[in-house]
């Protein structure tokens, strides 16, 4: 078997990892927080052993924004998984390239293109529909902290750019580590079952810390169109994996919304990569 080879099956698995995220959170019986503080404290742990004697730590303010950002990433899609359907928290989650394009003219000085608009006028579109299923108070919540996991991941990105030649997993764990005490005050009530911790365990150890492993192995072998495609199996895989396992169906209107989304997503950084100039 080629590199090339192993690295789109393991891209892949990465894909299917990620995605179970969204059933193994909902079969938790626990508060968010408490969740989210326990997952990101064994995943730390975790991306700390496996990548030991190849971490740096600049702790520069770019690090700690894209630490933040990471962070607020985990805290918001946790707490709009339980709040929501499991479609609306990740659909909403990947509208993070609309303010990437927005804010990355000013704060990185990369031109936003014309075909940006268009696709930022799409995808908030798709946004909108989400809004349009009946939706509980709670329901409502979950898909506000659905669009901050947008944001999140966006603030990420951009202070991932900012930072020269740097390795995202320093980044990672340091959102981690800031989720993990974003946690601790949740961890004294009453505690998960048996089932809910071997939950947890999963989903700290091999969801959020032995997939990054994968991921970065991977994406170096991979072409950037490759990756996009086979990554975007999260979204979709996600809410199957909560209709089959956890019975959670998406409205309608949230269905019209996730294919807007994801295809003008899929469209817009399948013509970025194919933009690049191929290497020798």
């Amino acid at each position: 078997m080629t590199d090339k080879t192993r690295a789109i099956l393991l891209m892949a698995a990465t894909a299917l990892i990620w995605s179970s995220g969204g059933l193994a959170i909902k079969l938790v019986q626990w508060h968010p927080m408490a969740i989210t503080g326990v997952r990101s404290g064994l995943a730390a742990a975790t991306l700390a052993v496996l990548f030991r004697g190849r971490l740096t730590f600049r702790f520069s303010a770019v690090q700690w924004g894209a630490a933040l950002g990471y962070a607020g990433l985990l805290i918001t899609n946790v707490a709009a998984t339980k709040l929501t359907t499991s479609a609306n928290a990740i659909l909403l989650a990947y509208t993070a390239p609309v303010y990437v394009a927005l804010f990355a003219p000013w704060l990185l000085g990369e031109k936003t293109r014309r075909s940006d608009w268009v696709f930022i006028a799409v995808t908030v579109g798709g946004m909108a529909l989400f809004f349009m299923d009946r939706l509980s108070p709670t329901g409502l919540w979950g898909n506000l902290l659905a669009v901050g996991t947008g944001l999140s991941y966006a603030a990420f990105t951009l202070c991932m750019r900012a930072q020269k030649d740097a390795s995202p997993v320093e980044s990672v764990i340091l959102g981690h580590g800031l989720t993990a005490l974003a946690g601790l005050p949740f961890l004294f009530g009453a505690p998960p079952s048996p089932g809910g911790w071997l939950g947890l365990l999963y989903l700290g150890v091999i969801q959020q810390g032995v997939s990054l492993a994968l991921y970065t192995w991977a994406i170096k072998r991979l072409g950037a169109l490759e990756a996009i495609l086979i990554m975007m199996l999260e979204p979709i895989l996600n809410p199957v994996f909560v209709a089959v396992g956890y019975g959670e169906l998406p409205g309608p209107w949230a269905v019209a919304g996730g294919v807007l989304v994801i295809g003008a997503v899929t469209l817009r950084g399948a013509l970025a990569a194919l933009r690049q100039p191929r290497r020798p």
